[in-house]
């Protein structure tokens, strides 16, 4: 129904505003053939968001024809048809990005068959630890990289969804020590030993000049989800047995969080790899890795082309390392309280 409302509002804007949208008709999405359910998913997508940049770009003239100043109202209407240029490109990303996707993931439909006896469903006492991802209650990790520090807490906190026990890791960013982003992780530990992220609640914080006191201010929660919601599924966090060259879908929402892992090595260790040591910090590496059995992972959204992260993670800590491939920054674990490697932290 909202389409079809969206398509009347294009139509009535070609004739009205004398704009021309991208798409002035809507279509009903053909059949999915069960041979490309995956490639048609992202044409159908790409369709939703033609007309999402449509939407955001009539509401935004309809802001400036109620500014009065003229310079301003000129200036207001550039902003808004870049805004729909900058967002029709990115559409267009998106689904060049879902199709890579697709020849990784395959082309079948992605609906894993979840079912609660598949899960533990007491974290005092689990059945069994994967331990690349330990969700041990109390476990805490401090991570820190440029004029940022990350926190993360395995709480004694559960979620029930779908019937699966989760346990609530919270995860709070500091940006020189004002909050920037609190998000709680449901995630699950499956009885074969992989982990699955069934959603999360986020909460995006800014501080504003002239505030006073200066206290953060919630102003979005985009990307939040849970499985079960709006045709939200859980995803994989981690395998129990990764293999190099396996990729997996990490983040199931539609349109909102669709994140995807491509595991690169189950063998890493510094100096084996120029590729995958840039940005290490070589002594970081040795203290975890020196057995040659860290896990690299390559992780990117299906809403963000060209942006790509390498996540290390070490037997018995999880992650001790993010590095953001673009920035060619990296975000370093500092902190832990759960294993003798702990104490040596952080590296200088």
């Amino acid at each position: 129904m909202k389409s079809r409302w969206l398509a009347t509002l294009s139509l009535v804007a070609v004739v009205v505003l004398g704009v021309t949208p991208a798409r002035a008709e809507w279509r009903r999405p053909a059949p999915a053939d069960d041979l490309r359910v995956c490639s048609e998913t992202a044409a159908t997508l790409f369709t939703a968001c033609g007309f999402q940049t449509q939407d955001d770009f009539y509401v935004a003239h309809a802001v400036c024809l109620n500014t009065s100043a003229a310079a301003e109202r000129l200036q207001c209407e550039q902003n808004a048809e870049s805004a729909r240029v900058d967002a029709t490109a990115l559409c267009q990303g998106q689904k060049e990005t879902r199709l890579l996707a697709c020849a990784s993931l395959g082309e079948g439909r992605y609906d894993p068959q979840i079912e609660p006896v598949m899960f533990d469903t007491r974290y005092t006492r689990p059945s069994v630890t994967n331990p690349y991802f330990p969700l041990t209650i109390g476990h805490r990790w401090k991570y820190s990289g440029g004029t940022q520090t990350n926190t993360v807490e395995a709480t004694s906190e559960t979620k029930l969804i779908d019937g699966v026990t989760c346990i609530v890791l919270r995860d709070l960013v500091y940006d020189r020590g004002v909050l920037k982003e609190a998000t709680d992780d449901w995630y699950a530990q499956a009885k074969d030993g992989d982990v699955w992220y069934f959603g999360e609640e986020v909460q995006d914080y800014e501080v504003f000049k002239g505030d006073s006191p200066m206290r953060p201010e919630l102003v979005s929660i985009d990307g939040s989800f849970k499985a079960g919601r709006e045709g939200d599924k859980p995803g994989v966090i981690f395998r129990a047995s990764p293999r190099a060259g396996e990729t997996y879908v990490e983040e199931a929402s539609l349109g909102n969080a669709e994140d995807v892992t491509d595991v690169l090595s189950t063998t890493y260790a510094y100096g084996k790899d120029p590729e995958l040591d840039r940005y290490v910090p070589r002594r970081l590496a040795e203290l975890f890795c020196s057995a040659g059995d860290c896990v690299v992972t390559r992780n990117y959204s299906l809403l963000e082309p060209g942006i790509f992260d390498r996540k290390f993670y070490a037997r018995g800590i999880g992650v001790f390392l993010e590095v953001d491939l673009n920035a060619g920054a990296a975000d370093s674990l500092v902190g832990c309280n759960f294993d003798s490697r702990c104490a040596r932290l952080p590296i200088r």
